[in-house]
């Protein structure tokens, strides 16, 4: 029986993109749920994420412009995107960020695909 459970276990935990994944969070009663599919092209920072993230969080919104102290702070360049990375994905995921509007799936798709694959900056 711990065999067992410990081989579904791993096989979950192994899971890894470029198939789909659900995420579901819920806050006061209401669910949120996100479909990630990371299959196709890898996601590039300059052409997928910068774009997403410049107008959604930093420039776009002002949230996370020149001298913002909210979250992880300024969004600006590659080194503060990925240094906060992981908030940024938790964010995506819940539908807590962007906090004016909101994201696209596939906007969603870009970002998390893009952290997931190692956040490089090409």
């Amino acid at each position: 029986m711990i065999a067992a459970t410990t081989v579904i276990v791993l096989l979950i935990g192994c899971s890894k993109s470029g198939s789909n994944m659900t995420t579901s969070s819920g806050s006061t009663g209401s669910t949120n749920t996100t479909t990630i599919d990371c299959r196709g092209a890898a996601k590039s920072f300059s052409n997928d994420v910068a774009p997403i993230i410049q107008g959604s969080c930093a420039a776009g919104s002002s949230c996370h412009a020149s001298g913002s102290v909210n979250g992880p702070g300024e969004l600006l360049n590659y080194t503060e995107i990925e240094r906060a990375s992981t908030q940024i994905r938790a964010a995506v995921l819940s539908g807590v960020m962007p906090k004016t509007g909101s994201l696209t799936t596939a906007e969603k798709n870009s970002i998390i695909c893009w952290i997931d694959n190692g956040s490089t900056n090409n």
